[in-house]
């Protein structure tokens, strides 16, 4: 961060540069990404002290810290313009006037062993008259902008003084014109309200325990009437107030709600009282790019690129193993072996821990990239235990198991009645020809990628996302309405969310969100079901998985499953065997069960007209819908170029009205 004259600062407020800067004598930083119609100042953060100082002051570190508002800098530091000061309130208070900012005594306690000299008084209010320079002068600049503003002035107070229960927000409005102002401030208190911290009862208060009389809000409000100062204090919950220890879960939890409430009240004061109008308040926040953001990126890309977590868990004996089974009258379990892992898994979990994601600071996009790296390193540990006892433990860890209503939709499933429409042995087309099929549903697509015929999948097809490449198995057999089914659901979605991924300046969303498994079957089965290509059959698999994983998380193994397949389920020995072998390769994988789980989810979006177009940029989840908006609407990914034609275009859509009906029974 440059660190800049006074004079310079303001130099380049006037000429509406954006920048980022720590005044020359360390006193405060400005960070100024795009000039937008609302501030944000956290006037406390700081515990700085002038060197000269030190051996004067009278309080210790704890007892200054005890006073002053720490972190309420992070709380802001997403939003495009913050103001924070990161000297002690000790050395000057910048929210009081400059006749009474310099203590000798507060809270009861001296502040200074000796009297400070006329010149070190004269140093502190220099840097307290340069702090309100400069906010006239930035608010003058937004001002003339965009006729008005609103600062969001962040405090935190120490609650155990006091002997009754008292808010965890509290707004300090005393000297605001309510009457102008008013809906704004019960707009914030009730944003604030609806904040929860796990295990922390929130009440949020106007003028209970402050009242808003600091110099920080006076000043602002007396040199511009038309801009709303909300002046607002945080119960100091995020630490402990007797031992300074920091609560990190709840400080994380603060930055991203606080984000959140500000950037509602923000949108809502300015398409009131300023010339600002858009349809969404993420608009209010900077476009700037994060230099930080790419970096932690491509270094995130280049660990990455290429783990493919199904390349390894995928068996590269299944067809043998499938005939000694055959021959052992299916009562003996197949032994699977798995290829070379190219992988250090302690070597890449550490150099994962080593990026410096801390260093983004929108907290949404930070919190995007922390998300991802826990769940690489959960992938890590289930190929680090592949084949051991320790690996359906992992896969439950990172994948979960079936929940109740899971099992519910299953057997709802299982129990539908056949469908007379549906052939019972449609016939089956040779490899040469659904290859062909494949082919031109590719070139329909307007795809640039490869199709190949391999023996290392388990499933009929697969698609491997680094590769951009589709795997078909040569003993696969298809109807041609399967071909359909699947050209929709492996290139009209997971091909298509490949190829999207790979336009984006950001590569996180090629390797893929957290548990993406779930929102990209959900929306390539949704396809499958839009395009009119959903049989009883291929539901009913769905809903086995769930049953058959299930079953392994309760302790059935391999011929458990096997035989309640064959024997209750009646599927042939090599669709049983299939299915078991899916959902047992590696030790215990519970993915399969997300398929029909991840459907139902995204269809009752799709029912209820969700935009599901952000979850075409990659390999997206359901989970972080939000912040894939907010990252478009700031246009710092861009939107998908390839859209899934049965889901977006109504002429493609062809769903079979009995599935309408069958599928309004899901939970």
């Amino acid at each position: 961060m440059q660190k800049l004259k006074i004079s310079e600062i303001i130099r380049l407020i006037e000429a509406e540069e954006t920048f980022e800067v720590e005044a020359i004598d360390k006193s405060f930083s400005l960070k100024i990404n795009r000039y937008v119609p609302f501030v944000c100042t956290a006037i406390h953060d700081g515990g700085g002290l002038r060197s000269e100082l030190k051996p004067k002051i009278a309080l210790d570190d704890y007892e200054r810290w005890y006073e002053e508002d720490p972190h309420t800098g992070s709380f802001i530091d997403s939003m495009p313009i913050t103001l924070i000061g990161k000297d002690s309130r000790f050395e000057y208070d910048l929210n009081r006037g400059p006749d009474s900012c310099i203590y000798e005594e507060a809270w009861g306690k001296k502040v200074w062993k000796k009297p400070l000299s006329p010149k070190e008084k004269q140093t502190s209010l220099k840097k307290h008259q340069n702090f309100y320079k400069v906010v006239k002068a930035l608010i003058t600049k937004i001002n003339e902008r965009y006729g008005s503003c609103v600062v969001y002035d962040i405090h935190s107070y120490n609650y155990q003084r006091w002997d009754r229960p008292v808010p965890l927000f509290n707004i300090g409005c005393e000297k605001i014109d309510r009457s102008v102002f008013g809906e704004v401030i019960v707009h914030w208190q009730q944003e604030l309200a609806q904040i929860n911290l796990p295990g922390i009862e929130n009440v949020s208060a106007i003028n209970d325990v402050f009242y808003g009389r600091g110099y920080n809000l006076e000043f602002i409000t007396e040199n511009f009437p038309n801009v709303l100062v909300l002046a607002t204090e945080i119960k100091k919950v995020y630490s402990n107030e007797l031992t300074g220890e920091d609560y990190p879960k709840i400080i994380r939890d603060l930055q991203q709600k606080l984000k959140d409430a500000i950037l509602s009240n923000a949108h809502f004061y300015n398409e009131k009282h300023s010339n600002w109008h858009s349809k969404t308040s993420s608009r209010l926040l900077d476009r700037k790019e994060d230099p930080a953001i790419f970096k932690v990126d491509k270094n995130l890309h280049q660990l990455l690129k290429n783990f493919e977590l199904l390349a390894f868990v995928n068996p590269i004996n299944t067809g043998t193993e499938f005939n000694k089974f055959v021959k052992s009258k299916f009562t003996e379990a197949p032994k699977f072996r798995y290829g070379p892992i190219k992988v250090n898994p302690f070597e890449l979990k550490q150099q994962l821990g080593s990026l410096h994601t801390q260093e983004i600071s929108d907290v949404s996009i930070r919190h995007l990239y922390e998300a991802v790296i826990n769940s690489y390193f959960d992938k890590i540990d289930l190929l680090g235990s592949l084949k051991s006892r320790k690996f359906l433990y992992n896969s439950l860890r990172y994948f979960g198991r079936p929940s109740k209503t899971d099992l519910l939709n299953a057997e709802y499933i299982l129990h539908l009645p056949i469908i007379p429409s549906e052939p019972k042995r449609p016939p089956i087309l040779p490899i040469d020809k659904a290859m062909e099929i494949f082919k031109e549903g590719l070139a329909d697509y307007e795809l640039n990628c490869k199709i190949e015929l391999s023996n290392k999948v388990i499933s009929q097809v697969m698609v491997l996302n680094s590769k951009r490449t589709i795997l078909i198995r040569p003993d696969a057999k298809f109807t041609r309405r399967e071909i359909r089914a699947l050209i929709e659901h492996e290139i009209g979605v997971h091909m298509v969310t490949t190829m999207n991924s790979s336009q984006q300046s950001l590569k996180l969303f090629n390797l893929g969100l957290p548990v993406n498994t779930k929102t990209q079957e959900g929306l390539a089965i949704l396809a499958e079901y839009l395009s009119g290509n959903m049989t009883l059959k291929r539901l009913q698999k769905l809903a086995l998985r769930v049953v058959v994983t299930d079953m392994m998380c309760s302790g059935a193994d391999f011929i458990d499953c096997f035989n309640y397949l064959q024997q209750e389920r009646n599927l042939s020995s090599n669709d049983a065997y299939t299915l078991v072998t899916r959902i047992f390769r590696g030790g215990g994988f519970t993915k399969d069960y997300l398929y029909l789980s991840g459907f139902v989810s995204v269809f009752k979006l799709y029912n209820a007209n969700y935009n599901l177009k952000p979850l075409m940029v990659g390999k997206t989840s359901l989970e972080f819908y939000d912040v894939i908006k907010e990252m478009l609407d700031r246009e710092i990914i861009e939107s998908p170029k390839y859209l899934t034609k049965s889901i977006f275009i109504d002429e493609q859509k062809e769903a079979d009205p009995i599935y309408e009906y069958i599928l309004s029974g899901l939970k």
